[in-house]
């Protein structure tokens, strides 16, 4: 999970590297974001059928190996043209993370551990957060940035061929002709469209933090870039924390409350603008909030799942958050461009509001659903 998606941390904590350096504009900056998950977006459904049929080993080695090469080639990009397809590229593993992990825990892992295990490989992509912020940030002061995506890169392929040589064979393919739809539905579709907003402002944050840390809070690069690496570790606690916490009945109300949370940490950001100090409290609310978020939507996914169908299942919602990180970026980057950071953070405030909405009118409707069914 870390891998899957890495390539979005360390674009946004090297950021302010990437565009001193290959002259690129924040604007560009932000639509790497747009075309890395926009493929995600679109692969996504097409991606959770190959899963369920070849089954989680080979999904994810393959996972790691395209990763590989996808970072490879973004530490080689001279200018934006082979920058943006080497995210498009990295769209592919984004596409499998999710169904792939998804069905090696149900495969593998008790009913009543499942909750706490898919929020620690959750947690994963944050762990991608705080590596980028970091160590890898760190390693870009002395090696330069694309020393630190190489080393990405490298350590991609060799846990490929760890898995390769480490994880459980793969069951036989299912024997069946029906074909799974590609367009969401019932609680599917509703944990879809909460992922679209939530995703949309995720990603803001994600690519947008470090360079407003430099930009408008007179941060140095390796400052901004530890605004990154302390949202990846709050992302960790949260994740993990609140997917234990979401048992049958409680974790309907989740998603809906974490997003109400996330409304308030974008307004910490707004905030940061007159009191600096303020920026690492939002970034630790964003990761307990925000980002807890997705986690607990997987659990309820895989805990509603049709037999045979979790891969398919939460490819669909996967799909939703992935369209929002490539939606979200592009538009705060209009703002961004402008040195209109307040009325960007304003946007992603709204964005968690309409997230938050759209959940807790699913969790009213789904309890009423089902008072209806026990009368």
């Amino acid at each position: 999970m870390a891998f899957s998606m890495l390539q979005l941390f360390l674009l946004g904590a090297l950021g302010p590297r990437l565009v001193d350096e290959l002259g690129i504009s924040p604007t560009v900056l932000g639509l790497t974001t747009t075309i890395g998950f926009g493929t995600a977006a679109v692969l996504s459904p097409v991606g959770g059928r190959i899963v369920d049929r070849i089954g989680p080993r080979r999904a994810l080695v393959v996972l790691l190996m395209v990763s590989a090469v996808a970072l490879a080639l973004i530490g080689a990009a001279p200018g934006a043209g082979l920058l943006l397809a080497a995210v498009a590229l990295g769209g592919v593993p984004q596409a499998l993370a999710n169904p792939a992990t998804n069905k090696a825990i149900l495969a593998s892992v008790p009913p009543a551990r499942r909750g706490s295990v898919t929020g620690t490989k959750q947690s994963g992509v944050q762990l991608g957060a705080f590596v980028a912020g970091l160590p890898l940030a760190a390693a870009a002061g002395g090696i330069g940035w694309r020393g630190a995506v190489w080393t990405a890169a490298g350590a991609a392929l060799l846990t490929g061929l760890w898995a390769l040589r480490t994880l459980p064979a793969d069951p036989p393919p299912p024997q069946t002709n029906a074909r799974a739809s590609l367009v969401p539905r019932g609680f599917v579709a509703w944990l879809a469209v909460f992922s679209l907003f939530l995703g949309s402002g995720i990603a803001s944050v994600n690519t947008y933090l470090a360079l407003f840390g430099v930009r408008e809070l007179e941060m140095g690069p390796g400052t901004a870039a530890a605004l990154v690496a302390v949202l990846g570790v709050a992302g960790i606690a949260g994740r993990v924390g609140w997917s234990k916490a979401a048992r049958p009945g409680r974790a309907e109300w989740l998603p809906g409350w974490l997003a109400v949370g996330a409304v308030g940490a974008a307004a910490l950001l707004v905030a940061a603008l007159s009191a600096r100090p303020l920026a690492w409290a939002a970034a630790v609310a964003v990761g307990v909030f925000a980002v807890s978020g997705n986690a607990v939507s997987m659990v309820l996914v895989m805990q509603r799942a049709a037999p045979g169908r979790a891969g398919q299942e939460s490819a669909l919602v996967a799909a939703g958050f992935f369209a929002g990180f490539a939606v979200g970026p592009p538009l705060f980057g209009l703002f961004a461009e402008a040195g209109r950071y307040g009325a960007g953070w304003t946007v992603v405030s709204a964005e968690f509001a309409a997230a938050g909405a759209v959940a807790l009118t699913w969790a009213v409707r789904d309890r009423r659903g089902r008072a209806g069914r026990s009368s």
